[in-house]
């Protein structure tokens, strides 16, 4: 079970690092679908440091599991509230999927946290 959770573990970090990447480039498109589902344009690199927190907490998290747990739970939160956001405009499926999808690594991470 360890494994699994290193492997999903890293993989979630690796995702939000990634997201968090693109939003501090602040490319166009980006702005665009963040403003859409209503996040001001000033949000946007609190809300890639929360995910950048998120990340090395997993990573981190390897020696400590607490904050292994705490990182996962936020970035449990963190995506919940993406999909909120998404849902509360009345997305179509196509544009909420990532949120979706980066929601359920994060829940399975946050199992395979606490089961270690």
């Amino acid at each position: 079970m360890k494994i699994a959770m290193i492997i999903v573990s890293s993989l979630l970090s690796l995702l939000a690092f990634a997201s968090a990447s693109v939003k501090l480039r602040k490319s166009p498109q980006v702005v665009q679908g963040m403003t859409h589902v209503g996040v001001r344009e000033n949000q946007i690199p609190l809300l890639a440091l929360l995910e950048i927190a998120g990340g090395v907490g997993l990573l981190v998290g390897f020696a400590t599991r607490d904050l292994g747990r705490l990182a996962a739970a936020g970035l449990v939160l963190y995506f919940a509230g993406a999909l909120v956001a998404h849902l509360r405009i009345k997305d179509n499926f196509k544009t909420l999927v990532p949120a979706l999808v980066l929601f359920v690594i994060s829940v399975g991470t946050l199992v395979l946290q606490i089961q270690r």
